[in-house]
């Protein structure tokens, strides 16, 4: 009976196991073994080279910048973008007027909800060209802000400014993921039980308390995946750089990230076994966030 039960369970899984290996885990293998190679793209000769392309990676000087800049984005996008969301959440979810025993929402919650999701209906390439006009030098919607409440002084060229041109896009990053998370973390605390709630506000713990305390952690599950997804994105930033910034990548490297390297190396300079190695590399740096940060935020769950 078991090992007809098995024999039908391993035919069910043939064909999907199959496509998986063919589609997703044969690209990986193949691109692991392209890294280790000499291959242009254009033939298909490949000589192997073994880490010559990796020993590569440690004397170019605009990797170690996109790397740079990568780690900017991985320590300030995550962080920022959740503890808004958090925020935000936190007052849609509870920061009305406050009833016997508990915490009521916010007048027009739903409403504020659609606002700040709004901009995740957008695609990143029109993202990226209605923020090219707010950073406009000229005539620009935030220059224009500046001057009218007189601090024209701050005025500068965004994107063509070194100091300023990464700062920008991060603001974008935010801006244009921050809707999800608000909606993510709200449905979390929608899900946390009402008598817990009511139990702190009984024993005399206001807002603030109540959501360290309490709320936070019964949401922890989610802070933990949006940290993972964030600083995947934090690792990528390849289609708002190239639709914003000047190059794309400058001014001066000041905005390179490793997606946008490969990309160059690849297709413009036809250097596809030097790519692939940045592309093996980004991939190993990826999982290893992932696990860390799973590792680093793993709590007790707490059951209810």
């Amino acid at each position: 009976m078991h090992h007809g039960r098995r024999r039908f369970i391993a035919s069910m899984l043939v064909l999907p196991l199959t496509l998986y290996g063919v589609f997703v885990l044969s690209p990986y293998a193949q691109a692991f073994y392209l890294s280790l190679t000499d291959w242009r793209g254009f033939s298909a000769q490949a000589n192997f080279v073994g880490l010559d392309n990796f020993a590569r990676l440690f004397d170019d000087e605009l990797f170690w910048r996109a790397l740079r800049n990568n780690g900017i984005l991985l320590a300030v996008v995550p962080a920022l973008t959740v503890a808004l969301g958090l925020f935000i959440a936190a007052l849609l979810n509870f920061g009305g007027k406050r009833r016997s025993g508990g915490f009521a929402h916010a007048g027009g919650a739903n409403f504020y909800k659609v606002v700040t999701f709004f901009p995740l209906l957008l695609s990143v390439s029109i993202v990226g060209v209605l923020w090219q006009f707010v950073y406009t030098p000229n005539n620009g919607l935030l220059n224009g802000v500046l001057d009218a409440v007189g601090l024209d002084g701050l005025e500068r060229s965004w994107l063509a400014d070194p100091a300023t041109a990464l700062p920008a896009v991060i603001v974008v990053m935010i801006w244009s993921s921050l809707g999800f998370y608000v909606v993510l973390f709200s449905a979390a605390m929608q899900s946390v039980p009402s008598d817990v709630l009511e139990a702190a506000a009984l024993d005399g713990a206001g807002q603030v308390a109540t959501f360290w305390r309490v709320t936070l952690p019964l949401v922890w599950d989610s802070v933990q995946v949006a940290l993972v997804y964030l600083g995947v994105a934090a690792l990528d930033g390849f289609a708002l750089i190239q639709i914003m910034t000047v190059g794309p990548g400058g001014p001066d490297g000041a905005t390179e990230v490793l997606a946008l390297s490969l990309w160059r190396n690849a297709f413009s300079y036809g250097r596809f076994s030097y790519a692939t190695a940045m592309g093996v590399t980004l991939f190993f740096l990826t999982m290893t966030l992932a696990l860390l940060t799973f590792r680093v935020s793993r709590r007790e769950r707490i059951e209810l």
